[in-house]
């Protein structure tokens, strides 16, 4: 088994943009959102993914993760099949003092929210914290891409 270990920040403005490495365009759909179990379709680029994850451990920050690359045609018909709320971001990669951050900048029903996650190899890992980043909502459901695909971000 694989697990994700991620904290997710909320982002102070767009200073982040001038340090970015890379930036891809995403979109992805739940074919299940519940806590217990997420059905991710994901098309990232020019790539398709389908993606289980399992409930949070205790720390909140911390999950089984299975992931596998499947046809961007097959992605595409999936999206079909998932929740009311397409999520739809573009990911920019920022790498800050040895940490690679995933920096998300919503677009459609979640325009105007802008997020980082971090991925760690413990729950304990210590990290610095780029200016930008603001208040912690690892532990906030709202916040998660599988509620903000049936309660998107300009609903709240």
């Amino acid at each position: 088994m694989s697990t994700e270990i991620e904290k997710k920040f909320l982002v102070r403005g767009r200073d982040f943009i001038h340090e970015a490495t890379e930036s891809t365009d995403i979109i992805q759909g739940y074919l299940s959102s519940v806590p217990e179990r997420t059905v991710r379709v994901r098309i990232r680029g020019d790539r398709g993914f389908i993606t289980i994850k399992g409930k949070s451990g205790e720390s909140g920050i911390d999950r089984y993760e299975w992931e596998k690359e499947i046809a961007v045609e097959e992605a595409r018909e999936l999206l079909e099949l998932c929740e009311p709320f397409p999520v739809e971001k573009t990911r920019h990669l920022v790498q800050y003092r040895g940490h690679l951050f995933e920096v998300d900048v919503f677009h459609g029903e979640n325009d105007g929210l802008i997020m980082a996650e971090i991925e760690l190899t413990a729950v304990d890992e210590s990290f610095e914290r780029p200016p930008w980043l603001g208040e912690e909502v690892s532990s906030d459901p709202r916040y998660y891409n599988s509620f903000l695909s049936v309660k998107p971000f300009r609903r709240w």
